[in-house]
């Protein structure tokens, strides 16, 4: 079996790795190292918590412990998604690079420009960076990429998932064509292929596992649920969460939530701490300190729970998680895997539960053939059939049941009925006068006839008891059906109609 001593690396990295207490390589580390120390271009593709952060860092760290970085040349680049992803590759070079004379950089977003600017001033051997924060720097002529020596990009198919890809190609057109490239993804989507056939040259490819697989000490399984009512499939969706979080019991020593949507994920954190779980969310929207104190609270045991987004589906490092929860099912069935692969790291068992409604089946579907196996069903805890009183009220109120919201709402409509006819005219009374005059003559049908259709609009209004209308009653004007607090100028009066 390979050991790290069998690599080759420089001694002062070979004792940082073994204060770390680490022996053995993963198979990602075995198989990229050598070709990395070499020169060569690496394509690795590994899934999620294989050690593909090391495959790079230690052969960098060998290859830059010679020489010194100039002022706004960076000698390497690394490349990262998010920014928790880019702090984790941050930490791991300060963890190997410990013995080692080496300056690094982190260029994430929700950081001062100005405490930056003078990292890199000084010049530095290890950039760690968003693409976009790069690319601003780059534009202030904060920065320059032509003394770049190695250049890492991590996470690749996240990149194109997030819309990175144009700015990536822009990176690689600003660094030196002789740079030493190391590329590595879960999975190669046709876009990830164009660009390694286009950048890299003649890699070394090394790939572990088949594209897109999840570790096999990670128990899968599925809820499919079915709300009662419509308007109430939120609120038992969240209560399905809960009872899957009880029922793991004991066992459940700290969990990741995963949404697709930031404002589920704030929804779904809010009603977890009002049901008295310890939870706290995480998304792109957030303030970076918050983000920061919410995964130092996380990583420490202080947080229970973390509802997230699929911004920490990528470069959450934290070994000890026993679930995964996927409160929605993901939009692209690669996010799945990557999702999941938060629990059951390093060898560890772990568990992963999923919560699919009707809407979801289809992309469950598509997460299923990317596995190539069907996901295990398994009995939701909670029974949605018939409608119950004891459903969630998002903002603390408590639901009445709906027969009972029925009948009240249904005697508030009668009484305004009767008390909406008592103030009303009879229409009977009204057309009473009309019927009398017409009658006294049999030229009354002539005279309706050429009432104009104005006239007669008003006419019929006016038996409806909306108190417009007019009627020839002998010059007097009465108010009718409108009140004894509505002036008598605003109405128009009913006169009685003239027989001709």
């Amino acid at each position: 079996m390979t050991k790290f001593s069998d690599l080759n690396l420089n001694p002062k990295v070979m004792k940082a790795i073994e204060e770390a207490g680490y022996e053995t390589p993963t198979p990602i580390q075995a198989g990229a190292i050598p070709h990395a120390l070499e020169g060569r271009d690496v394509l690795g593709i590994a899934q999620t918590g294989t050690g593909k952060t090391a495959s790079f860092t230690l052969p960098m760290l060998s290859l830059l412990a010679r020489g010194r970085a100039r002022a706004r040349m960076p000698r390497s680049l690394v490349l990262c998604p998010t920014r928790e992803l880019a702090a984790q590759v941050a930490e791991n070079f300060d963890t190997y690079s410990k013995h080692l004379k080496l300056t690094k950089a982190l260029l994430i977003g929700g950081v001062s420009f100005k405490e930056q600017d003078k990292l890199i001033d000084k010049g530095v051997d290890v950039l760690i960076a968003t693409p976009g924060r790069l690319l601003d720097h780059f534009e202030r002529g904060k920065l320059l990429l032509t003394g770049v020596q190695i250049m890492v990009v991590d996470e690749a198919d996240r990149m194109l998932d997030m819309g990175f890809i144009p700015d990536i190609e822009r990176i690689f057109s600003l660094t030196p064509f002789t740079r030493q490239t190391l590329f590595f993804s879960a999975t190669m989507a046709p876009e990830i292929e164009r660009i390694t056939n286009t950048f890299l040259s003649g890699p070394a490819r090394i790939e572990v596992a088949r594209q897109a697989t999840a570790s096999e000490t990670i128990a899968q399984g599925v809820a499919m649920f079915k709300p009662s009512r419509r308007d109430r499939a939120d609120s038992e969706k969240r209560r399905l969460l809960r009872a899957l979080i009880d029922r793991e019991g004991e066992a459940c020593t700290n969990a990741i939530i995963f949404c697709n949507r930031k404002v589920d994920v704030d929804i779904v954190a809010k009603s977890l701490t009002k049901y008295g779980y310890d939870a706290a969310p995480i998304h792109g929207d957030l303030d970076q300190s918050q983000r920061t104190r919410t995964l130092d609270g996380f990583r420490a045991g202080d947080l229970r729970f973390l509802v997230a987004s699929d911004v920490a589906a990528r470069g959450l490092d934290v070994p000890s998680v026993s679930h995964v929860f996927n409160y929605d099912v993901p939009g692209h069935a690669e996010d799945y895997v990557h999702r999941i692969g938060r629990t059951g790291r390093a060898g560890r068992d772990g568990k992963a539960l999923m919560i699919c409604n009707p809407r979801d089946e289809k992309n469950l579907a598509a997460v299923e053939a990317l596995l190539q196996k069907d996901i295990p069903r398994v009995e939701s805890p909670v029974d949605f059939g018939a409608p119950t009183t004891e459903t969630e009220a998002p903002e603390g109120g408590t639901e009445r049941p709906a027969k009972q919201r029925r009948s009240r709402t249904a005697s508030r409509s009668g009484s305004r009925k009767t008390s909406e006819d008592a103030a009303q005219p009879q229409p009977e009374a009204v057309s009473e006068t009309v019927s009398e005059a017409e009658t006294s003559t049999p030229e009354a049908p002539k005279e309706r006839a050429a009432t104009s259709p104005r006239s007669e609009g008003r006419s019929r209004r006016g038996g409806s008891g909306s108190g417009r209308g007019r009627q020839d009653d002998g010059g007097s004007s009465k108010v009718v059906g409108m009140g004894d607090h509505l002036p008598s100028f605003i109405a128009l009066s009913f006169e009685e109609r003239r027989a001709s």
